[in-house]
């Protein structure tokens, strides 16, 4: 069965990972990212019925107009992912500025709250849907300087597992940590050394078919895809 599935953060990484392995196994996948050459490219690789709109999840207004977009056109989706997210540079909390830590905060927690306030109530009018929130191994543990961005996936934990408790019967919200795999986004971290972990290639092949799997008895569980 073809679902429809909403993914931010399309542009690299993840996102883009997902995108293309979803389309690939005959899903609609409608997009958003900042990046206008990002969404100008993906336009021009997949066409109708896939959607991918140049959209900043921290600028509320800007999700607000999207989202109605997108319910107007296609209706709510079967799937929902917050992918989209920031790292900061590591070091030590007290060194980190104050507009990268307000930043991070933006796109990482507020970025996924305004992406269900606006999507969520009519799919809660469906009674159908499953959202998924990416968190991270640094959601349920920490190590030194990466303090913003721990702090905001132990709340995308906290938000997820609240959401849940809120959503009627048949729909379900799922805190998601996707492992450790070799993106840009994990160089800045690692350094070189992110080459040594899961390739995004490997995970994805795992990752999409897990996403596709969860129902609506997974509400509220703290999942992991599968090395």
């Amino acid at each position: 069965m073809t679902k429809q599935i909403v993914i931010t953060g399309v542009s690299r990484g993840l996102g883009l990972a997902m995108t293309e392995q979803f389309i690939a196994r005959g899903h609609t996948v409608i997009g958003c990212t900042r990046s206008t050459t990002a969404v100008e490219k993906l336009c021009q690789r997949f066409a109708a019925p896939h959607d991918f709109t140049s959209v900043d999840v921290a600028d509320e207004s800007t999700v607000q107009a999207w989202v109605e977009r997108i319910l107007a056109t296609y209706g709510s989706p079967d799937l929902l992912i917050n992918n989209a997210a920031l790292m900061n540079h590591p070091a030590p909390l007290w060194k980190i500025p104050s507009d990268e830590f307000s930043q991070l905060i933006d796109v990482n927690i507020k970025g996924v709250a305004n992406v269900i306030r606006h999507f969520v109530p009519a799919m809660i009018q469906r009674q159908q849907g499953i959202i998924v929130n990416f968190s991270s191994g640094w959601g349920r543990s920490t190590s030194p300087e990466v303090a913003p961005y721990c702090a905001s996936k132990w709340a995308i934990e906290g938000l997820t597992r609240t959401l849940a408790q809120e959503l009627p019967a048949g729909m379900a919200a799922i805190p998601l940590n996707p492992g450790i795999i070799y993106t840009k986004m994990l160089e800045i971290c690692y350094g070189e050394d992110a080459a040594l972990f899961t390739p995004l290639k490997k995970w994805v092949e795992k990752a999409v078919p897990f996403l596709l799997s969860l129902k609506p008895e997974d509400n509220g569980r703290a999942l992991t895809v599968p090395n």
